[in-house]
């Protein structure tokens, strides 16, 4: 019995020691955040805690259970991932441009004052990117997400170079091809539960061909293995479908440890995925290598460029050097996560939100009649894109509401910064995190109207004051994309280290769009009883009560909502 309480006494005196250490750094945060001089609101856990992004939604669901209003605190609104979409502008209303969430690991300093804002972004050395929040991109190797100063832009240099007119044309080219083959399966069907599935697909179709010049024939999801068959090598697509879908779990537990046999079946296929993706990207490289060693021409694909790119900075000793070999299989995970969960989630919100607005679609399909005319979808050319204001108003619209990557900047001096907030100029400590509250920016009806919680991609679109007396035509062309106020939206984040592939995901999301709905529509299926308004307002309250973080921000069950595609 002695022998048994030994050990149980050490567990209960770790969990003492741990809270009570918990405690007090929460205590002396507290304490350092009050001086600031802004609202402060107190948080048990810190947002980037491995162990409470798994338990966070499960364990804040019995809180809020609890009777006389004590579920009802700052603990259930604001410690959880995405607390900020629900709350958008609201905590601001009450607080201010600036208010701060203290945890004991961190203080995080929210500000909503489009200056402040960019004065954040020209200060990168003062105030230089949180990277432990893209901590988990770093699973291949060091990239452009995870890197600091000088190696940050060695990164940004290179990468940068390999975003180009040559890439976004495959980008183009490809995403038609797929988002055609993709309508013609669905069109196939009476009914579509999987398009959120099959977006992803879509996205991750058009990286393969982007980044490694791999095209695969598009497969519904009903036409796809489940799974690859114990033993036997998964290819480059499957491997990344894989990691993508279990980042949090790689992130959480390690690659180290998901090698370990005695796991269960599901996490040996993650390790296995991990194996399989690693040994593709060396494969990739080596055959570059050996491509460019023999002066062959190349397909200016992602890797392509980024190889090249990288040996041409290494061999001009003024330029600092290129990417290591795990630098480069850092930057390709880190390209093809942000190119398609991000896309893929954006194209499930963008496609709910049109079902729910049959005007919208007919708005964007009078624009794409109208550059496209009768041309078949291969004969469309990339020079296009830039007259599809609409479609890419569509997807502005989506992003100012659902934004799947908030960025967050941190105080990385000895010395404290001041940030002038309003009227407030903050005296901010070492390794305060301040975060741009984009979900409030971009949803405060100062700087969008009151109907700044409505979709509406009209917003960004300003059409002529009279007509031309020549049809719709000149009127479509001489209309404007207005550019949101600077420190108003950062759906790309801003500065200097904004998203270097938004052109990329530009071009793939007004591509895709254009060739869904020059010649459909989509509706929602209606439930039994359910009038066609009825269905749509189903579908835009489904897309505010059941979108949160998985990894990135997402519609959670869109399955629920199944839609059906007729011709018009």
């Amino acid at each position: 019995m002695v022998t048994l309480l030994v050990p149980l006494a050490g567990v209960l005196v770790l969990i003492v020691g741990t809270v009570l250490q918990s405690v007090f750094s929460l205590f002396r945060n507290y304490l350092v955040a009050r001086k600031i001089g802004v609202p402060v609101r107190i948080i048990p856990f810190d947002h980037v805690n491995p162990l409470w992004l798994v338990l966070d939604r499960r364990v804040l669901s019995m809180v809020k259970l609890l009777p006389f209003g004590l579920g009802n605190n700052s603990f259930t609104r604001y410690n959880y991932r995405g607390w900020e979409v629900p709350d958008r502008y609201y905590s601001h209303f009450e607080m201010g441009d600036a208010y701060i969430l203290v945890s004991p690991r961190n203080i995080w300093l929210y500000i909503a004052d489009p200056d402040a804002v960019m004065d954040l972004w020209r200060r990168g050395k003062e105030f230089p990117r949180d990277t432990s929040v893209t901590a988990v991109l770093d699973i291949f190797g060091p990239n452009i997400s995870t890197a600091q100063g000088a190696q940050w832009q060695k990164h940004r240099r290179i990468t940068a170079s390999s975003f180009n007119d040559h890439t976004n044309q495959i980008v183009w080219s490809e995403s038609i091809t797929v988002a055609n083959d993709m309508l013609r399966y669905w069109c196939s069907k009476g009914s579509v539960q999987t398009a959120a599935d099959d977006l992803r697909a879509l996205s991750l179709h058009v990286m393969s061909r982007a980044g490694f010049g791999k095209s695969f024939k598009f497969q519904g999801h009903d036409e796809r293995e489940t799974s690859a068959p114990d033993g036997l090598p998964l290819n480059y697509k499957d491997s990344l479908k894989i990691i993508l879908e279990n980042c949090i779990l790689i992130f959480a537990l390690g690659r180290k440890f998901l090698a370990n046999p005695w796991l269960p079946r599901k996490l040996r296929q993650v390790h296995a995925a991990c194996a399989s993706f690693q040994t593709h990207l060396t494969q990739v490289y080596n055959d570059e290598q050996a491509s460019l060693a023999q002066g062959d021409s190349y397909d200016r694909n992602f890797i392509n460029s980024l190889v090249r790119a990288s040996q041409d900075q290494e061999a001009d000793s003024t330029l600092g050097g290129g990417l290591t070999e795990s630098e480069i299989y850092g930057n390709i995970f880190t390209f093809n996560f942000a190119g398609h969960d991000t896309t893929a989630h954006t194209f499930t919100f963008a496609l709910y939100f049109l079902a729910a607005n049959p005007a919208t679609q007919d708005w964007i399909s009078e624009e794409i009649r109208h550059v496209m005319g009768n041309r078949k979808p291969d004969e469309w050319l990339y020079s296009d894109f830039r007259r599809l204001k609409r479609c890419l108003a569509v997807i502005y619209e989506t992003l100012r509401l659902y934004t799947p990557v908030p960025t967050s900047k941190i105080v990385d001096t000895q010395t404290p910064q001041i940030l002038k907030v309003g009227a407030q100029s903050l005296i901010l400590p070492p390794k305060v995190i301040i975060v741009p509250s984009y979900a409030s920016l971009q949803t405060d009806p100062k700087y969008w109207g009151d109907d700044s919680l409505e979709w509406r991609p009209s917003r960004f679109i300003r059409s002529p004051s009279s007509g031309t007396g020549k049809g719709i035509g000149p009127l479509l062309d001489a209309e404007e994309f207005l550019t949101p106020a600077r420190g108003t939206y950062l759906a790309w984040s801003g500065g200097a280290r904004d998203c270097v592939g938004r052109k990329f995901s530009q071009v793939e999301s007004v591509a895709t769009i254009a060739s869904l709905f020059r010649d459909w529509r989509v509706d929602p299926v209606p439930r039994k009883g359910e009038t066609p308004d009825a269905g749509r307002q189903r579908v835009s309250n489904q897309i505010e009560s059941d979108s949160a973080p998985v990894l990135l921000l997402q519609m959670l069950h869109p399955e629920h909502s199944p839609l059906v595609w007729s011709q018009r």
